[in-house]
């Protein structure tokens, strides 16, 4: 096994409501564990003005934060819709083809909406065809493996943990059960 020391948080988590402060309890929940937690926000940025310019900085900056990182964990808790944030869905990508062992979770509010065919029914309607085929308004057809998430997030992740909350944007059992999977990885 490796070593793990920091430990990439990736998630919608920056755009939550009182995104700083949960940001600053997650580090710390980080630290409790024994890792130095590493987020997507920048201390401070060159560019001052929302622009091309800056989300290339951001962009940029969060690479540069990912492949430092010995280990990512991925708060892939739907957000604006059925699924995981394409941007932490990016990182997860970009973090398991840089070799780095990605851990997952994803709060929600029932346990109706711990299976990703059951949110998208919920949300945006789906039903199965004359062939049993779980297909959306669209008539496109919906993964349907009973699983949490995509099958391709759901797969990369060492361990995907689903806790259902009433609070999904600010539980951090996920965070505290995943970074107990990374240490048992890192012994």
């Amino acid at each position: 096994m490796r070593r793990i020391e920091t430990v990439f948080l990736a998630g919608p988590d920056l755009w939550y409501p009182e995104a700083a402060e949960l940001l600053a309890h997650k580090l710390a929940v980080c630290e409790a564990a024994g890792f130095v937690g590493v987020t997507g926000r920048a201390s401070e940025l060159v560019e001052t003005e929302p622009s091309e310019a800056m989300a290339r900085e951001i962009y940029a900056g969060i690479l540069e934060r990912l492949r430092a990182a010995d280990a990512v964990v991925v708060n892939l808790t739907p957000w604006r819709g059925p699924g995981a944030d394409p941007g932490t869905a990016f990182e997860a990508g970009f973090a398991a083809a840089l070799g780095k062992p990605v851990f997952a979770y994803l709060n929600v509010a029932t346990e109706e909406e711990a299976d990703y065919r059951d949110r998208i029914v919920g949300l945006l309607g789906a039903a199965p065809d004359e062939a049993g085929v779980w297909r959306d308004a669209d008539g496109c057809e919906v993964e349907d493996f009973a699983l949490p998430e995509t099958l391709m997030l759901w797969a990369e992740a060492r361990r995907f943990f689903v806790i259902v909350t009433p609070d999904p944007m600010g539980d951090v059992t996920g965070l505290e059960l995943c970074l107990e999977t990374v240490r048992l990885y890192s012994d």
